[in-house]
């Protein structure tokens, strides 16, 4: 269990959403947690592998492949 204090100002903005997406203000505040997560741990797992260099391609490679246009 978690609470948390919120500006009037997003209180509103929160409540509002809520409102027209016939949810509760739990259900987005769920949402946008588990949205920063996933984004947040995705750009960790990036850093991390530029920083050991892993999944990584020569320019070579990269300029012999097909752009997405052809």
């Amino acid at each position: 269990m978690i609470e948390i204090q919120l500006e009037p100002e997003l209180e509103d903005r929160l409540e509002k959403l809520a409102q027209e997406a016939h949810v509760s203000k739990s259900f987005v505040a769920r949402e946008a947690v588990l949205r920063y997560l996933e984004d947040r741990e995705d750009y960790l797992a990036g850093i991390s592998a530029l920083a050991t260099h892993r999944y990584t391609i020569s320019q070579e490679e990269l300029e012999s492949r097909p752009s997405v246009e052809d």
